[in-house]
């Protein structure tokens, strides 16, 4: 026998048409400690896969219109880590070659030994790679306890997300507003050897880009108007630990030159110093916006993009992962902070399905607004789908951020201003205390042509 301890139990994947033998195979490794599924196809096998998430595969060579070595081959389209081994009863030397060079850990040939077997699967769970989410399910949890799926979607991208936080490369995270880009940014603090230390978030559109160089890099007492004291940067708070950028994409060209040589110096220095403080941090960014595409309108640097651009994740919209909509929605439900003295137990059939149904353009954030809407008027222990259709109807009321605030009144202050002057563009810099040159840009900024404003004679 080999021992294994059930708390580092593995997961295997068993795959054969031949029950009689999953039956013996799944009661042998059972034994021993490990955790077994099984399937009876390939077809299966890779339905199974990312739900599973299994540390080692064997499987059968001859099976129907997907063998063994069909089955290999999509699995190491995704799973190029993932050992297999394969048994058959029709193996032959010829066959074997061609699944060692394809990557098959070994091959076994029918009958064999309960022990040989064991031996095996011990051997090629050991070999690096072996593990897909960490040593066991309880130190996986940990680090994605606050990810609520289901989804073979998101559970691909965990299974990338682990791999990579054990390194120290710059990744982005792109997705839609609502779609959970913070959580998966603290999930990869979690999961790597930073975790002990601090992960400071920060969103970079919500920062005035006069205040942001102070904010990430700290400054010096009386470095600017209202500078009472020294104050660290969010660079040195980070130190150590992980520093999450959202919505990059929003900042300024001009401090994109200060960020980037930041990043390459592994230094930063304070608004009015002229030392230069060492910094340790792991970056990870964020943005809804299609960075490429800003990097080919010249409103992106290319050199930055590259900087932390080394590994992408994808987060998925909610309506990609429709699956996850009543885990999600049952987990909000269950919040006490929407739902005060538990009254709320559940949703009827028919609102499960409108919410299963609906497109989210807000994704999760959305959905989390709609469950804590009709928690709050639900006077019924089930919440009906009547309840649930007049919160989807209705517009959410969503606050501006500072930088949308910010640009809506100085298109309307340009455009009042044109009015006044008819459209004379020296009078309106004039009165607004600019020059000429900078209201100009201005203008170009907000897309406004001053002859629309001129009186028709």
């Amino acid at each position: 026998m080999i021992p294994i301890k059930k708390k580092l139990a593995r997961r295997i994947l068993l795959v054969d048409d031949d029950e009689s033998l999953l039956k013996l195979l799944t009661l042998r490794l059972k034994t021993v400690g490990y955790e077994v599924e099984t399937v009876l196809s390939g077809e299966e096998a890779l339905v199974k896969l990312p739900l599973f998430h299994p540390h080692l595969v064997v499987t059968d060579l001859r099976m129907g219109e997907m063998d063994g070595m069909k089955l290999c081959e999509q699995i190491q389209k995704k799973y190029q880590t993932l050992p297999i081994i394969i048994l058959t009863a029709h193996g032959t030397i010829k066959e074997a070659v061609a699944a060692t060079r394809q990557g098959v850990f070994s091959f076994l040939s029918k009958p064999f030994e309960s022990r040989e077997f064991l031996e095996q699967v011990n051997h090629a769970l050991t070999m690096k790679g072996a593990c897909q989410y960490g040593e066991n399910k309880e130190i996986d949890e940990q680090w994605r306890a606050n990810i609520i799926t289901r989804s073979p979607l998101m559970n691909d991208l965990l299974r990338d997300l682990s791999s990579l936080a054990q390194g120290d490369a710059s990744i982005f995270i792109h997705g839609e507003s609502g779609t959970g880009k913070e959580l998966i940014a603290q999930a990869v603090h979690d999961a790597s050897p930073r975790k002990k230390q601090s992960f400071v978030a920060v969103n970079c559109s919500a920062i005035p880009e006069d205040l942001l160089e102070s904010e990430l890099f700290g400054h010096r007492k009386g470095a600017f108007t209202g500078a009472l004291e020294e104050r660290k940067g969010l660079f040195q708070t980070a130190d150590k630990g992980t520093l999450f950028l959202d919505e990059i994409g929003d900042m300024s060209p001009a401090f994109q030159v200060k960020l980037l040589r930041a990043l390459q110096e592994h230094q930063i220095r304070p608004v009015g110093s002229n030392k230069t403080i060492s910094v340790d941090v792991r970056i990870v960014t964020a943005s809804h916006r299609d960075l490429e595409k800003l990097v080919a309108d010249d409103v992106f640097r290319m050199d930055l993009y590259y900087r932390i651009n080394v590994v992408t994740l994808k987060l998925p919209k909610l309506s990609d992962r429709r699956e996850d909509i009543p885990l999600l929605a049952n987990h909000f439900i269950a919040n006490p902070d929407f739902n005060i003295n538990g009254k709320v137990k559940g949703f009827s059939n028919d609102a499960m399905e409108m919410l299963v149904s609906y497109e989210w353009p807000g994704n999760v954030r959305h959905l989390k607004n709609v469950i804590e809407q009709v928690s709050a008027f639900s006077t019924t222990p089930i919440i009906p789908v009547k309840l649930v259709e007049k919160a989807l109807r209705e517009k959410p009321t969503t606050i501006q951020s500072f930088k949308e605030a910010k640009q809506e009144f100085e298109r309307q202050y340009l455009t009042q201003l044109l009015q006044m002057v008819n459209g004379n563009v020296t009078q309106a810099a004039r009165l607004a205390k600019r020059n000429r040159t900078e209201f100009y840009k201005l203008l170009k900024r907000h897309l406004i042509e001053p002859s629309h404003f001129k009186e028709k004679s």
